[in-house]
This record gives C-alpha cells, structure tokens and sequence, in this order.
C-alpha cells in the first residue's frame, strides 16, 4: 500500500461491546444474534465473526449461501448460520450438507423445501410479511402452509418477520406489524409447540421489550450506527477512518475549485487535498456540510469530491498547526461517526458502513481471545 492511501481502524473489542450492549437491554430469555452479510458491512467478516462469537453470540444472520458457507468455515460448530434470503432452486443440498439454515421467504419456496431429504435434519426459519411487503409468505399463504400434509418435515423452528418502521419509534406501523406477527405465532406455535421468534433489527430491539421475542437481530447498532433517531447514540464508535494529506495549497481570492467549479474562494484560502474519493466509498453528495477534523478543528469539505480526492478548507489553520503532505486527518473517529458522514451524504451508516472501499490500508485492533 502506498503511503498516500487513507487508514481504515477496526475495533473488534467495540464490535463485541456493542453485542454485549444489546444482549443486555433484551427481555429476559432473549438472545442477541448478528447480521454480518455483505462482509460484516463492509468490514471484514473474517476478523467480526469470529470476535463476535468469542464474545458469546451464536445466531449469524448473512443474505445467501455464499456468505453462509464463508461464516460457516469461521466459527465452531454450535454457531447457527442462517441465510435471510432462503435457497435458490438447486441449492437445497448445499443447505442440508453444510449444515445451514435457510429462511423460507415464499410459498413457491417452501413448497420445494417440503420436498427436500434431510430438510427436518437441517431446520428451517420461516419468514412470514407482517407489513415490509418485501420478503416473507402473505396471511393466506401461511395459513396454507401449517396446512400441508408435509408441514412437519420442513423442520421449521422458528418464525421471522421484519420492521418496516423501527427507526420511527411512535410509527403506528410498528404496532400493527407486532400485532400481526403476534396473531401468525400464535398459529404457528399450535403446529410448532417449542418454536421460537424473531422480529426486531437494531432499531427495533430499543422500541420496547414486546418486540424481542426469542432472537433479536443487531446489524448496524454492532458496527457503531446509531440505533436511535434523533437521540445519543449508545453504541461505541468501532471505525476509525483517516486520510492523508496530497498537497496544500495556497490560492487567491476568486479562484476554482474542482470539477464544476462548485466552489470559488471568497479569500485567500488554504486547501488540502486528501487522498479519499468517491472509489473509497466517500459520496459526492457529501460535499455540501462535510467535514474532515484536523485534531479538534472540524474543516469542511469543499468543491466536488472526485474519485480518488477531496479538498478541505484550512484557511483558518495557524501556520504551526497546518499539516504536511502525509499526515492524517480523520474523516470517521472519535469527532464523527458513520452517521455524521450519512448525513452530510443525504443517506444512512449503512451505505457508508457498506461502500468504504478496498484501497485504505485496513488495521484491526482488539479482538482477542477473552
């Protein structure tokens, strides 16, 4: 790696915290999982779920088989991998051999699970939609299901749905798709005595202790986004990103910044550029009330971000505090964390979380065997 790449620091010892943090704001009985799809979201699932089970989480949630099979080969074998987007015709022996637990999320989709050998063996989720109207069977279909002559050789085990809303605590959403799901449990529980349940995603375990049930499902609250709308985040920042400085620059009043000329100088300025553009993961979009910080003096972003750089305004820099070309300013720390940068971007931490880019010199910290 060059020495002008940025550094990206992750901090498995906040990852496991996190975890921890939630296990214990569930209702008693209730365990937290983790959703580690798309490389623990971004960040590297061969270093987080490992961290994430030493610190004592059994349930990974990861989007297909894939990912299932990569997680599977990480953790020891009383880890339950399960794949949120169920199994792809053909797949069905790839489950059943490795062990894997697919989430049924249609009634075409259960119907070939029924049919599968060792499918009782393996254990199935069943996804029922309490009002996302993404993925899961509808009313009827359900109700269809726990009538099939061969319901009891799916091995389903567990009943799912998901919040649409749970960011939006007083959502009345909310409370209809609790009510719901709490109508298809019981149905199910009737089939399927020793079932368990699943509803809340980060958000939706701070809600209130009605949505936990048996597994809760943390995704972004692990990595440090904030599950709490508008209120202090009460997870521990895990991402560290710093960028090094390519050049400063000094120009008049008058003149041009960037592709577009978005931006002209209102005085003589001093401009760094940094090495860290839209490849990197860091939008265009967050341009306008962006900030990178230079010790504890936020800079803001000025001009178009490019594809490999962004400049920073550090005009009002003393001259025995301006950085030289190679030093490091933080973009994600200790000053901001992944919604800060969201919202400058007009998006969420999970974008940012998910689109940070392979070019920064990555560094783990923490992680240990406890």
């Amino acid at each position: 790696m060059t020495a002008f790449s940025g550094k990206l620091t992750i901090n498995l010892d906040a990852i496991a915290a996190n975890w921890r943090l939630i296990q214990s704001r569930l209702a008693d009985g209730a365990r937290a999982g983790a959703v580690v799809k798309a490389d623990a979201y971004g960040l590297g699932v061969r270093e987080v779920a490992p961290a994430l089970y030493r610190a004592g989480c059994r349930d990974f949630f990861v989007a297909n088989l894939a990912e299932a099979l990569l997680v599977r080969s990480l953790l020891a074998g009383d880890a339950q991998v399960i794949v949120l987007s169920g199994c792809a015709p053909r797949e069905e022996s790839e489950f059943v051999r490795n062990g894997i637990v697919p989430v049924i999320t249609s009634a075409t989709m259960a119907e070939r699970w029924l049919g599968v050998k060792g499918a009782s063996k393996c254990g199935a989720v069943l996804k029922v939609n309490s009002g996302m109207g993404r993925l899961g069977l509808e009313p009827n279909e359900f109700e269809s299901l726990l009538m099939h002559p061969n319901f009891a050789n799916a091995g389903f085990f567990m009943l799912m749905s998901h919040l649409a809303c749970a960011d939006q605590f007083d959502h009345p959403l909310n409370a209809t798709q609790l009510q719901r799901f709490e109508r298809m449990r019981h149905a199910f529980l009737k089939k399927v005595p020793a079932a368990t349940a699943s509803l809340a995603n980060s958000s939706g375990i701070f809600i209130s202790p009605s949505f936990h049930y048996d597994v809760a499902r943390p995704g972004v609250a692990l990595y440090g986004g904030n599950p709490l709308q508008r209120q202090q985040n009460p997870m521990q920042k895990a991402v560290d990103l710093r960028l090094p400085v390519l050049q400063v620059r000094h120009l008049a009043s008058g003149e041009a910044v960037g592709y577009g000329a978005s931006f002209i100088t209102q005085r003589p300025s001093v401009l760094l550029t940094l090495a860290g553009g839209y490849a990197d993961g860091l939008f265009r979009s967050a341009a306008p009330g962006g900030v990178v910080y230079l010790g504890e003096k936020p800079l803001p972003i000025v001009g178009r971000v490019s594809m490999d750089s962004i400049v920073v305004d550090a005009t009002d820099v003393s001259q025995a505090a301006m950085p030289a070309e190679g030093d490091m300013l933080e973009l994600l720390g200790d000053h901001a964390g992944v919604d800060d940068l969201a919202a400058a971007a007009g998006t969420i931490g999970y974008e940012i979380l998910t689109s940070l880019g392979g070019r920064y010199r990555r560094e783990y910290v923490g992680g240990a065997n406890d």
